[in-house]
C-alpha cells in the first residue's frame, strides 16, 4: 500500500516537472497541477486495472485530490510558486521582439504574431508589451497613444486599419505575402539593404502594411529599422 501511495506522489510531481519542461505553450490556459490532477484522476478512475483492486483505485483518486490541494496551497507561497506556477515572460517590449524569451517559451514567431492579431493589433509596433502568462495565455498591452478618444464617441467615421503582412519570418522569405502585395524578392532585398540588413538570414522578422511600402524590420535582439 505504501509503495502505491509513493508511486502516485512521484508520478504527480514528475508529470508537473515534465509539463514545465514542455513550456508554457503546452499548458493551454491551465496551471500544471490542475491539469495533472484532472488527467491522473481520469486515468485512475477509468482504468482500475492499473491498480490491484477497487480500493486502490479509490485511494488513488483521493490521494490525487489531496496532493492537488497541497500543491494549490504551496503555489500561493513565494518559495514554491515559481516551480508550481512559473513566471510570466515578456515576448514583446516597446514594440520589439524579445527573441531570447520567445525561444525559451517554445513559441514560434508565427504563433506570436497570430495571437497579437487575434487581440486586434495587426502592427507589432503598436504593442508596448506582450506577456506570456504562466497559464499559457498571452496578455497584449498597446502603447499609450493607442488609447485616444474613439471615433464612436465623437460620431466620426473610423479609418480602415491595414494588416501587417510578414515578409520574412526567422530568416525565411514569405513568398505568398510578397506576391500578395505585388512585390518580388529583389524588391525585398533592396528594402532590407536600405535598412542595413545585407543578409536575409539575419532578419528575424520583417513586415509591411497591406497598402503601404513601409517596411518594418526586427532582428530579434533589440534592434529595429
Amino acid at each position: 500500500m505504501l509503495a502505491y501511495i509513493g508511486k502516485v506522489v512521484i508520478l504527480f510531481t514528475a508529470t508537473i516537472a515534465g509539463l514545465h519542461l514542455m513550456g508554457k505553450s503546452a499548458l493551454l490556459k491551465i496551471s500544471p497541477h490542475h491539469l495533472v490532477a484532472i488527467v491522473m484522476i481520469a486515468t485512475i478512475a477509468t482504468h482500475p486495472m492499473l491498480a490491484d483492486d477497487g480500493k486502490q483505485t479509490l485511494l488513488g483518486v483521493l490521494l490525487i485530490i489531496l496532493i492537488h490541494w497541497i500543491f494549490t496551497k504551496l503555489s500561493l507561497h513565494k518559495a514554491t510558486k515559481r516551480f508550481l506556477v512559473g513566471d510570466p515572460s515578456i515576448l514583446v517590449k516597446h514594440g520589439k521582439i524579445v527573441k531570447r524569451n520567445l525561444r525559451r517559451s517554445d513559441i514560434s514567431l508565427i504563433e506570436l504574431l497570430a495571437h497579437i492579431r487575434s487581440k486586434g493589433y495587426p502592427d507589432l509596433r503598436d504593442i508596448q508589451y506582450a506577456i506570456l502568462e504562466p497559464t499559457g495565455d498571452l496578455t497584449v498591452l498597446p502603447k499609450d497613444e493607442l488609447y485616444p478618444v474613439t471615433p464612436e464617441v465623437l460620431n466620426l467615421p473610423a479609418n480602415k486599419r491595414d494588416i501587417a503582412l510578414s515578409l520574412v519570418v526567422d530568416g525565411q522569405i514569405q513568398a505568398r505575402n510578397l506576391q500578395f502585395i505585388g512585390k518580388d524578392v529583389h524588391w525585398l532585398k533592396e528594402q532590407l539593404q536600405k535598412k542595413g540588413f545585407q543578409d536575409i538570414g539575419k532578419v528575424f522578422y520583417a513586415a509591411t502594411m497591406e497598402h503601404r511600402d513601409d517596411l518594418f524590420v526586427d532582428d530579434g535582439k533589440g534592434y529595429q529599422a
